[in-house]
Order: structure tokens, then sequence, then C-alpha cells
């Protein structure tokens, strides 16, 4: 689930993706700049981490003694700090449900050239999808050891 505070620039266009007035924000956008589910009034960071959550939970059934993965991923002009206010929120959120965070994942993973704002990503784990997330990995812009 994504949220947009600012358009992006698709170099090859040369112009923003889509406008938003400066109190706006679009709701479920998606990664290229798509439209979103709704335009709505800005909101804090904690109303939109909550809003995001609660849209995944819609759809993600996730209870007491269940463990997750939660990404936070900026959108390419969200600063680190911001990433952190949102993945608070969703985190004491979702262990206040009972649910254990088995990883965490907070940073510029996909982004959309320079918006402004971030995306949320909860995966339901099992045993064999948390083994499988553990593993090491090395990349070019990942690593995890």
């Amino acid at each position: 689930m994504g949220v947009a505070l600012t358009p992006c620039i698709v170099p090859q266009v040369g112009k923003p993706t889509f406008t938003l007035g400066e109190e706006e924000m679009e709701m479920g956008m998606g990664i290229h700049g798509e439209p979103g589910v709704s335009r709505e009034p800005l909101k804090t960071a904690d109303e939109i981490a909550t809003r995001m959550l609660s849209a995944i939970r819609g759809e993600l059934v996730l209870g007491a003694g269940d463990r997750a993965a939660v990404m936070v991923n900026g959108l390419g002009a969200t600063p680190p700090e911001e990433l952190y206010i949102v993945y608070r929120k969703v985190h004491d959120l979702l262990t206040a449900d009972g649910v254990r965070i088995h990883r965490a994942y907070v940073g510029e993973y996909a982004t959309s050239m320079e918006m402004a704002g971030c995306s949320l990503t909860v995966f339901k784990l099992d045993d064999e999808l948390a083994a499988l997330l553990d593993h090491p990995a090395h990349t070019p812009f990942f690593t995890q050891v």
C-alpha cells in the first residue's frame, strides 16, 4: 500500500505524472505514479501508517502469535527518519495485537524517482518463509547477513 505526498517526474516525459495540492496526498498509488484509490487531505505520519496498515489487514489476516516481516519503502524523496516514524507506528499496532515482527526493512528498496511518500508491505510468515527470508543476500542494492 503506497501513499504519495508529491508526484514524480519520469525523465522521458519531463513533467509530473500527476498533481497534488499542497495539503493533499494520494492513497494507494502505484509505484510509477499510477492513480491511487483516493485523494485525501494530508494526514500525520501516524494516521498514514494506521490507514495503510488497516487497508493491508483488510486483505491479510494477522493475529496473536503470527509472525510477519514489515517493509517501509521510501519512494525517493522521503528522509529515513520519516520512514522510521511510519515503521514505529506499524510496529506498535502489530505488536499490540500480538503479531511478532520477524524482520523489519526500512529504507529505499523501489523508488519512484524523487516522489515523496512511502509504501508499506507486510509479509505473513510461516517457518519455511521465515527461513528463506533469513538467508544472506548480497546484491548491488541489498545486503543481508
